[in-house]
């Protein structure tokens, strides 16, 4: 006997990768940090992002939305000071000034860790009700119970990380496409407006989402 429902899996691939690969929180934050950053630095970000997609996919699985509905204070404030801080971090970007801004030369003196991208990216991720709410309703629908849980679960996870992952690389690598064309035209100032105001925005809607 099987211990994976393939036909499920089958179905779930092509569903879970529009949904992905669909304008959303964190593929705006890959768009904002590769036109402000480039690719590398923000595949640091989308370390922490995918472990927030990992932590709310295992326990969509697992237990549901017992973590939201036990603590939901804890989660509107953290998705509050989340949102502010992206807001925050947008203002200093359309003022030309922080850490995540282009030089007027169009060099950068990039001055966030590893850790602190990372956490953004986590933050985004699990600060976001309607990830949730997708998880939740979408992942249990597509495990058979009448088979083991461990190696679906298994199997669904690494599916959602590989397309999650491939995503957000898209996005990224629009944004640093269209840096190399509005550098060109020496248009600094207008980059830092631009992914100043995307930040802000993607603060706007993790807070009031």
């Amino acid at each position: 006997m099987p211990m994976l429902d393939f036909t499920l899996l089958y179905f779930f691939i092509p569903v879970f990768f529009i949904i992905s690969i669909t304008p959303g929180l964190c593929m705006t934050l890959a768009l904002t940090m590769g036109m402000a950053i480039g690719i590398k630095k923000t595949m640091k970000m989308m370390v922490g992002e995918l472990s927030g997609v990992l932590l709310i996919s295992l326990t969509a699985v697992v237990g549901g939305g017992t973590i939201i509905s036990n603590y939901p204070t804890a989660f509107e404030i953290f998705k509050y000071l989340g949102g502010g801080y992206l807001f925050y971090v947008g203002i200093q970007m359309c003022r030309n000034i922080g850490k995540m801004s282009l030089n007027t030369d169009g060099s950068h003196s990039f001055g966030q860790t590893g850790y602190e991208l990372a956490a953004q990216g986590f933050i985004t991720a699990i600060a976001n009700p309607k990830g949730w709410a997708f998880f939740l309703a979408m992942v249990p629908s597509f495990m058979n119970y009448d088979k083991p849980l461990v190696p679906q679960m298994l199997a669904m996870v690494i599916i959602i990380l590989i397309i999650e992952f491939v995503s957000l690389m898209i996005y990224a690598s629009g944004g640093k496409a269209l840096n190399e064309i509005l550098t060109k035209t020496g248009n600094v100032r207008f980059i830092n407006r631009v992914a100043g105001i995307l930040m802000m925005l993607v603060g706007i809607w993790l807070a009031l989402s």
